[in-house]
């Protein structure tokens, strides 16, 4: 049995390398799994890579088997897919997800990881935690037949919240983005597509993922009387201001959050973590959802990639670490 490996770390914000880890035997409920791939999102593992989780939140922000702690050193990350190498027989050899840092191999409890579907490649599978936000999100939102809806912010949870949306029937759907470029995404998607200033008004409901400020202002301006935004962005430790006289009241507006931490309570009594990332898989099948995924990188370049992420310099959605020994 292969135990060692080599994890991602945050040395210090802005700075990250590659360290060689040794691990434990792996007890009878749990197993060893060695990495196919896993993947990067961007807005919030690029937050943590610069440094700006805000000190009120280092706890709420900690990843499920993170190391270290904010500001850094720190290994952090939330999408890894992998292979069973050992644990129970029934496992050996299956394609699991896990959210997991970014790391070669590694041991966890048997109830961490999720049989990947035979039906949904393993590359395709990074994405299960986005999607699983996107499922939370709607179920918060609870999105209705005919309804008018917009999607503002084409990053890869607004574009995950548009994929789902595009199954509904009878809607009325834009993925709202000011840049055109995701005009093709949008479409792959089987979504509409329109900057903030062609966007359509009069909607029901809007889901707002785009992380500014300008991005929040217009999805209110795009909301019929008594619609509902739902926020799903995450700030940091930026401060934001909204128009909240003006129409907001007149026109009984809704502002809600929505957050992966927590099983949404509108769903159906005694779903799951568990249930969730299994429906999450689930929806995988699409192969739309492959355009979710813009760019592609060796593990052992990760600490030159991830600045250019975080910078900006590297465009990208979700951006996927591939694991040597992957086909």
């Amino acid at each position: 049995m292969n135990r060692s490996a080599r994890a991602f770390w945050l040395r210090s914000p802005g700075h990250g390398e590659l360290r060689d880890v040794t691990l434990a035997k792996p007890a009878e409920d749990e197993v060893l799994v060695r990495a196919l791939y896993s993947g990067i999102s961007r807005g919030t593992e690029t937050l943590v890579f610069r440094g700006g989780v805000p000190e009120s939140q280092h706890a709420a922000m900690r990843a499920p088997f993170q190391e270290g702690d904010f500001p850094g050193p720190v290994k952090y990350g939330y999408l890894s897919v992998g292979v069973v190498e050992a644990g129970p027989a029934a496992l050996i050899g299956r394609t699991v997800f896990c959210l997991y840092p970014h790391q070669s191999r590694y041991v966890v409890p048997v109830n961490a990881v999720t049989v990947v579907p035979e039906r949904v490649p393993a590359a395709r599978a990074v994405l299960a935690g986005t999607v699983e936000t996107a499922v939370n999100a709607l179920w918060d939102a609870a999105p209705m037949i005919g309804d008018r809806i917009a999607v503002v912010g084409g990053g890869m949870v607004g574009c995950s919240v548009a994929a789902l949306l595009a199954r509904f029937p009878g809607v009325r759907l834009q993925l709202v983005d000011s840049d055109p470029a995701r005009a093709k995404t949008a479409e792959a998607l089987g979504a509409d597509f329109a900057t903030p200033d062609e966007a359509l008004g009069d909607c029901d409901l809007v889901v707002h993922a785009s992380a500014t400020e300008q991005g929040l202002t217009r999805s209110l301006r795009l909301l019929a009387a008594e619609g509902t935004v739902v926020e799903l962005s995450w700030y940091g430790d930026r401060r934001v201001s909204l128009p909240l006289g003006e129409a907001f009241h007149s026109r009984r507006l809704s502002l809600r959050s929505s957050q992966v931490g927590t099983v949404s309570p509108a769903a159906r009594n005694g779903r799951t973590y568990a249930d969730r990332m299994a429906l999450a898989l689930d929806l995988l099948a699409d192969p739309a959802l492959d355009a979710l995924i813009t760019g592609e990188s060796a593990f052992e370049d990760l600490p030159r990639v991830m600045p250019g992420l975080a910078s900006g310099d590297v465009p990208a959605l979700c951006h996927r670490v591939r694991y040597a020994g992957t086909d």
